[in-house]
């Protein structure tokens, strides 16, 4: 959401077969970055909730919902990817 260089979030549910800006099942709140100190607003029962039926929030989501206190951080992955494999390797 937002705007060109004006970035601003939504907490949202959603399918993980539904395509990463598509349909979502609820909102459960918004994140806005410019704003100094940066503004995290989230319905922490409905997220809690959603939690509890086993929804799996993003590493990002993770971080932000950790510095809300609404879960725990978890551990920080070492890597983001799978290195390569070389093309010419057997």
């Amino acid at each position: 959401m937002g705007a060109k260089k004006q970035p601003t979030y939504r907490f949202v549910v959603a399918d993980a077969h539904s395509p990463r800006d598509g349909r979502f099942i609820e909102i459960l709140g918004h994140y806005n970055p410019r704003t100094e100190p940066k503004t995290i607003v989230v319905d922490e029962g409905k997220a809690k909730e959603w939690l509890s039926k086993g929804a799996q929030p993003s590493t990002t989501v993770r971080r932000l919902f950790a510095e809300k206190g609404i879960m725990e951080r978890g551990p920080i992955p070492t890597t983001k990817r799978k290195p390569r494999s070389e093309k010419g390797a057997s």
